[in-house]
């Protein structure tokens, strides 16, 4: 019996690969890693084992990985930590004999030079460093990430940003769920990397314009220098540090950072991507 374990079950991604997952193998062959006693019980009512683990603590996931054939290792949500807390994963796989990492990095990250691809591009040299077989999964940006603000955009009639003309191939969380759950559950992924993003891609202009399409409201995109946009961020409430970091990720959209032309992503889950469209009328 091979097994799959998904880390990072109970986030969003993981929620979603979970649920693509058991429609490709047996439910009693999958394990989702948690760090909580409630998600251990949401996943025990749909008939899923789990293990405790966090990635910050070594051994708990040298026991969650115990007997573990395949496994998804989804990216850390603590930028900054990321790095270490990848390692302590990988280092417990090798221990545990897993037999295969595929590993949610970025697009792009190894050629953009985007701030937030440097732990990513750590990560990947660890896991190949380790000598576990594995498929790297650069997800492009979730199209959520951008309709996440839709709301924000249509109180205002402006939608803020420092990417330029630059354009992006975004695709739906669901998507990239469904790809991470095809090549864990498949064959005949090991050593590839995937560049992973929408069938079509578009420009933040292109995107108000949609916005203001689908809601039947005024919206325009305002462009800012990558410092005032750093700035706005700020004063919208983030932390300063990741401000910088989704100010850098938009100016380096601007030359090509989040653009793919090529059609991993749809060639994985055997269907066109989800459109802008779509997520933002779900949303709106």
């Amino acid at each position: 019996m091979t097994t799959y374990l998904v880390t990072g079950a109970s986030g969003q991604l993981g929620k979603l690969v979970i649920a693509h997952l058991r429609k490709l193998v047996p439910a009693e062959n999958i394990i989702a890693l948690v760090r909580s006693d409630a998600a251990r019980a949401a996943y025990a009512a749909e008939g899923i084992a789990t293990r405790q683990g966090d990635y910050t603590d070594a051994d708990s996931l040298k026991a969650a990985l115990t007997g573990v054939d395949r496994l998804l290792l989804i990216s850390s949500s603590e930028v900054g930590q990321r790095a270490v807390q990848h390692a302590n994963v990988i280092d417990a796989a090798k221990a545990a004999g897993v037999g295969f990492i595929a590993y949610t990095s970025l697009l792009n990250a190894d050629t953009r030079g985007m701030a937030l691809g440097e732990e990513h591009v750590a990560t990947e040299a660890a896991i190949r460093a380790s000598g576990i077989p594995f498929t790297f999964l650069r997800n492009g940006w979730y199209s959520e990430n951008i309709a996440g603000s839709a709301a924000q955009a249509l109180a205002m009639g402006q939608h803020f940003g420092a990417a330029g003309a630059g354009r992006l191939a975004t695709a739906a969380r669901e998507d990239y769920a469904e790809a991470a759950a095809q090549v864990l559950a498949g064959s005949g992924h090991e050593g590839k990397v995937y560049e992973l993003g929408g069938d079509t891609a578009f420009t933040l202009g292109e995107y108000a314009a949609l916005l203001a399409e689908v809601s039947g409201k005024p919206v325009v995109y305002v462009d800012l220098p990558e410092a005032a946009y750093k700035d706005a961020l700020v004063g919208a409430g983030l932390p300063a540090g990741f401000a910088a970091i989704l100010a850098d990720s938009d100016a380096k959209a601007a030359h090509g950072a989040l653009m793919t032309q090529n059609r991993d992503l749809s060639r994985l889950i055997g269907h066109p991507t989800t459109p802008m469209r779509k997520t933002l009328e779900a949303v709106v």
